[in-house]
């Protein structure tokens, strides 16, 4: 059996964005963008080409973090071309850390293509620890889950998702990755206390941070990613990093996406909401 670090992987202290087509180019031209970038697993686990050759330029200058979307980790189990898959890339990269999501994301073979909620219950705890530890095993490396957005709960529902969270880390020795964007929408739409969530959280197993925007639905926030971080996640973010010691912190934006500028602007508010001593 592999070794595994206790308590996740190493912390990284930093400030970080999500590297996204459309800046690629600025990020390869300009000096020290960021801390770290995000890359999503499932666009560079390929063979080879273009993709690749891009990845390598990038992680010559930069700590590169693999973020999965459809690992499945709640799913009946993992499917191991996919690990496989994810074990070459992660060897290739050498990433600060591997993350995906408290979720599953199909069944039979057919991927949703969503992040689909759980039925927080000792079985599916017991499921999604299984496939962690499994996953652990051949990645040889701890995993970051993190903390979906959800819309809707089950009646079965035995546990708080801060409870399933926190017994995932002592099954397993997994890290977190923590949604602050995530725990205010699901708080919004199940009408939960964010600080209590809070509270709920072992904070010395958080290794990375998201924030994010989202839109305001019909009754619902709905995580989209494709806004600016608005004022109840800043401050939510405030409360956040205040139970932090070494943590990497990363604005997430996957759609609408602004230029450059736009978002170093948004990840210098991070930074000082932080270190205040830079404010």
């Amino acid at each position: 059996m592999t070794e595994l670090p206790a308590g996740g992987p190493a912390p990284f202290s930093g400030f970080g964005l999500g590297l996204r087509p459309d800046h690629y180019a600025e990020v390869l031209r300009r000096d020290a963008v960021a801390d770290f970038f995000e890359v999503i697993s499932e666009n560079f686990m390929v063979d080879g080409g273009r993709p690749l050759n891009l990845l390598d330029r990038v992680r010559e200058r930069y700590p590169l973090a693999l973020h999965g979307v459809s690992m499945s980790l709640g799913g009946k189990s993992l499917d191991p071309d996919y690990l496989r898959r994810l074990k070459a890339l992660s060897d290739r990269v050498r990433p600060l850390w591997l993350s995906d999501h408290l979720c599953w994301t199909g069944s039979g073979g057919i991927n949703s293509h969503d992040l689909l909620p759980l039925p927080l219950t000792q079985e599916a705890l017991e499921r999604v620890a299984a496939n962690i530890h499994h996953a652990q095993e051949v990645l040889e490396q701890p995993l970051l889950i993190e903390n979906p957005s959800s819309y809707i709960t089950y009646p079965e529902d035995s546990l708080t998702e801060w409870q399933f969270l926190t017994q995932l880390c002592a099954r397993t020795g997994c890290g977190l990755l923590l949604d602050v964007n995530n725990i205010y929408v699901s708080a919004h739409n199940h009408g939960f206390d964010a600080r209590a969530y809070l509270d709920g959280i072992p904070f010395d197993r958080v290794r990375q941070i998201h924030l994010a925007g989202h839109t305001v639905g019909d009754g619902l926030l709905i995580d989209t990613h494709d806004q600016p971080v608005p004022e109840g996640v800043w401050s939510l973010y405030a409360e956040t990093v205040k139970r932090c010691d070494t943590v990497a912190v990363m604005i997430e934006r996957d759609d609408d996406i602004p230029p450059l500028d736009d978002l170093l602007a948004e990840l210098a508010v991070a930074r000082r909401l932080a270190v205040p001593e830079l404010a």
